[in-house]
């Protein structure tokens, strides 16, 4: 009988810059799958790959953008968090440029000023992190 533990996870807080480093928002998606609703792009861990390589892949694969990571915001791993099964998720913080396209499991892509994201459509503890993400924007990174 194999070890169980939960899935690990990566999701992104990316925010998104012009080529004049003015500030455009935070990338969210749609999802395609279950559950549907607005989230961070993100994904699981593959084997053999560190949270910061499975991050910057996903990005890559889900909102076709470069990202620099500046910094890990925490991990997330209440078993209630994901409706699927027991989820552990490293959420980072990155910065990105360009435009993002939606592909892999994004239906669509938005960029939001933080203050106008609709929290009510975010699923699984995204609201949560986004407000995490708030109040801890302004401090030095």
């Amino acid at each position: 009988m194999g070890i169980e533990t939960p899935f690990v996870a990566v999701d992104g807080i990316v925010m998104l810059y012009d080529r004049n480093e003015a500030f455009k928002g935070i990338v969210l998606i749609e999802r395609k799958n279950p559950p549907l609703g607005i989230a961070l792009p993100g994904g699981f861990v593959d084997i053999g790959e560190s949270c910061e390589s499975a991050l910057v892949r996903e990005m890559k694969e889900e909102i076709s953008l470069d990202v620099e990571i500046i910094r890990l915001l925490g991990v997330y791993s209440d078993p209630k968090r994901d409706p699927r099964f027991h989820t552990v998720s490293a959420v980072y913080i990155c910065k990105a440029y360009g435009e993002p396209k939606a592909a892999d499991d994004a239906k669509k892509c938005f960029v939001y000023p933080p203050d106008e994201i609709p929290m009510e459509k975010l699923v699984f503890d995204h609201a949560k992190i986004i407000k995490d993400f708030m109040a801890t924007r302004y401090q030095s990174t």
